[in-house]
This record gives C-alpha cells, structure tokens and sequence, in this order.
C-alpha cells in the first residue's frame, strides 16, 4: 500500500512529461510529413547506370568503378 504513494505520483509526473514532448514535437514540425520519406525510399533509382562509352559490362570492376563508389 505504502508502494502507491510514491507509484501514484511518479506516473502523473511521467504522463505530464510525454504530454510536454508530444506537444513539443508537434508544434516542432516533426509530424508534419508522414509519407514523403515512405515514397523517397521507395522511389530510389538503386538500378546501375550503363556505361556511357558504349561497351558492356563484366562483373569485373575496375579501378575507375571502385574510384566511383566510394
């Protein structure tokens, strides 16, 4: 029983600080745009490139190609 007095307490105080962080993320702008980053990772063109001289790749990668993708 001696357990709720201080149980009591700490989960208003704990509620009032999830509210005040709640209310700060709202008024921040951070739930602004639920969607758009959904649609970036979806729409991301992971595809390689072809080569723009004309030849075909192998599976072999070049130094150029290493230089590229770092």
């Amino acid at each position: 029983m001696e357990s709720l007095y201080l149980l009591i307490p700490v989960s208003v105080l704990l509620v009032f600080v999830i509210g005040v962080v709640f209310w700060w993320s709202l008024k921040s702008g951070q739930m602004e745009d639920l969607e758009g980053p959904a649609y970036r990772i979806l729409m991301d063109d992971d595809r390689a490139q072809p080569p723009q001289d004309g030849t075909q790749q192998t599976g072999k990668r070049t130094s150029v190609d290493a230089d590229q993708s770092t």
